[in-house]
């Protein structure tokens, strides 16, 4: 039996998470890897995402936006602040970008559903 290893951030590699997800909402992001399959978590984020018209280079390249907002929020960084960058980077008005930020918290952060 194995135990998973901790996850220690790194602020320095802030930029190149957000670079990293400014690619992906531009629809840069190339996938090097076979898409693996979407549970159903993935599959209910992939769909509040589309439905606002918010669009990808790929599903996977949404899941990994998704969670790099998260990564964010671990770093200390506040919604609105990433949901202004996303904005500011990305072709997403500023309720599209809101949105994303919400639906990625609501996916794959949801301890970050209360804060600010």
């Amino acid at each position: 039996m194995t135990t998973g290893q901790a996850r220690i951030r790194n602020p320095q590699r802030a930029p190149l998470r957000r670079l990293v997800l400014t690619a992906a909402l531009l629809g840069l992001a190339g996938v090097a890897t076979p898409t693996a399959r979407a549970d159903a978590v993935d599959n209910a984020f992939l769909s509040a995402v589309k439905a606002k018209g918010i669009d990808f280079a790929s599903p996977q390249a949404a899941i990994v936006a998704g969670h790099e907002v998260c990564d964010e929020l671990d770093l200390g960084r506040q919604k609105s602040d990433i949901a202004s960058e996303v904005m500011n980077n990305s072709k997403l008005d500023g309720y599209r970008a809101g949105y994303f930020v919400g639906a990625s918290v609501s996916a794959y952060c949801p301890r970050y559903h209360a804060s600010t």
